[in-house]
C-alpha cells in the first residue's frame, strides 16, 4: 500500500477536506455519527472512512434529513471501512420513502 493512504486524519484535516467546520465534527461525534480514536497524546485520530460518513451527513442535512434518521442509517454500518455502493442503496431507499412522503405535503402545501 502507497505511503500515506493508511494515515489517520487529525480533526482540522477531516475539516479541511470535508468542508466542514471543527466544532461540527466535535458535534457529530457527540451524537454518535462518526467516530475518532485518542493518541497517546491525546489527540483524536479519524479513519479516513470518516470522509464519506461526514459526505452523508452533508447531503442528508441538504435534502432535510433528521440527524436521528442519519444516525440511524449510520449506526448500521461497519466501522472501519467505507461504506460500500451496496450501503449507499440501502441508505437512499430507506430515505426515499422519508423524502417521498416529504414531497407530497410540500406540494401539497403548495396547492
Amino acid at each position: 500500500m502507497a505511503k500515506g493512504l493508511t494515515k489517520e486524519l487529525t480533526v482540522g484535516e477531516v475539516a479541511a477536506r470535508s468542508g466542514v467546520s471543527v466544532s461540527a465534527l466535535h458535534f457529530y461525534e457527540r451524537k454518535g455519527l462518526i467516530g475518532s480514536h485518542r493518541t497517546r497524546g491525546n489527540q483524536r485520530r479519524y479513519g479516513r472512512d470518516v470522509l464519506r460518513r461526514v459526505s452523508l451527513i452533508q447531503f442528508a442535512q441538504e435534502l432535510g434529513i433528521s440527524l436521528a434518521e442519519v444516525g440511524s442509517s449510520l449506526s448500521g454500518l461497519p466501522t472501519g471501512r467505507p461504506p460500500s455502493r451496496k450501503d449507499w442503496e440501502r441508505i437512499s431507499q430507506t430515505w426515499a420513502v422519508g423524502l417521498d412522503r416529504r414531497i407530497a405535503a410540500l406540494q401539497a402545501l403548495r396547492s
